[in-house]
């Protein structure tokens, strides 16, 4: 049967981030995609593309919830921008009365394009409630600045000693994604499972079209585990997954540019041949 799959996360309005870029992802690994939307990010043209972040009715967080798992448990899991302190418990809550084998916690802490980080009281119940249910979280530098409290992340051995620091919140896996914000040709990612190091290299393509590339990879690693991939093997094909997404970045608008979830697939092609 094809894997059912959920994301529990803010929806994106302009269609390159959060649940819009999970749901394709897990249509191109060919899974079954249920959402729960916690908030929604507008952006205005007319003021320069500022972010707006509307948060979800508690109460109506919880009515998508039991309306997605009156089927059971999901085969995986993923959350993104959670938004507030109730969403985080709500989540928690289901985590509980549902036994999935893989979750996957991409701890958004702030909107892309905004330097306005969540509230500290939502930083400090992702850490208490979400972290210790984790398969895997994963954290871009900026998230795992804060989340290890080691603040600003510039180097491979910095981004190890931010994934123990994690790792000892009680997650069983933590990638820490680097990025362009290193100083570094490539883009590495860092995965720690307590006890190995796994360094990820691809290469490092310098535009600006990456616009939902942190939601895509958290997304695929969660397919991925669906389908039956060790850890290992989810992080490395999703990793190959985004840079491929990177590599054939669209722009959608004046504004900004997206990742193509159909590179890795080659979508366009096999639409050409329909």
């Amino acid at each position: 049967m094809i894997k059912k799959v959920l994301t529990v996360a803010g929806s994106d309005s302009s269609g390159g981030a959060g649940i819009q870029a999970d749901l394709k992802t897990f249509e191109e690994y060919g899974t079954f995609g249920f959402s729960a939307l916690t908030s929604i990010v507008t952006m205005d043209p007319d003021e320069g593309w500022s972010h707006t972040v509307t948060p979800i009715a508690p109460d109506l967080v919880e009515k998508q919830l039991k309306t997605i798992f009156a089927g059971g448990a999901m085969a995986a899991m993923k959350t993104g921008m959670l938004g507030t302190v109730e969403a985080i418990e709500m989540t928690r809550h289901y985590l509980d009365l549902f036994d999935m084998p893989a979750i996957v916690i991409d701890p958004v802490i702030a909107c892309k394009g905004t330097t306005e980080l969540l509230q500290p009281e939502n930083v400090m119940a992702m850490r208490e409630l979400l972290l210790p249910k984790a398969t895997i979280v994963t954290p871009n530098l900026i998230e795992a600045g804060i989340l290890s409290e080691m603040g600003d992340l510039t180097s491979v051995e910095q981004m190890k000693e931010a994934a123990k620091r994690i790792y000892d919140l009680g997650p069983t896996n933590v990638v820490i994604k680097g990025g362009h914000r290193l100083n570094n040709h490539q883009a590495i990612d860092v995965l720690y499972d307590g006890s190995e190091w796994t360094i990820f290299e691809e290469e490092l393509f310098q535009t600006d079209f990456n616009h939902g590339a942190g939601c895509t990879f958290a997304a695929a690693i969660t397919a991925g585990l669906a389908k039956g991939d060790s850890v290992l093997e989810a992080v490395a094909l999703a990793k190959k997954f985004v840079a491929a997404a990177i590599k054939n970045g669209q722009k959608i608008n004046p504004y900004l540019g997206h990742v193509w979830h159909g590179a890795y697939n080659h979508a366009e092609n096999r639409m050409s041949k329909i």
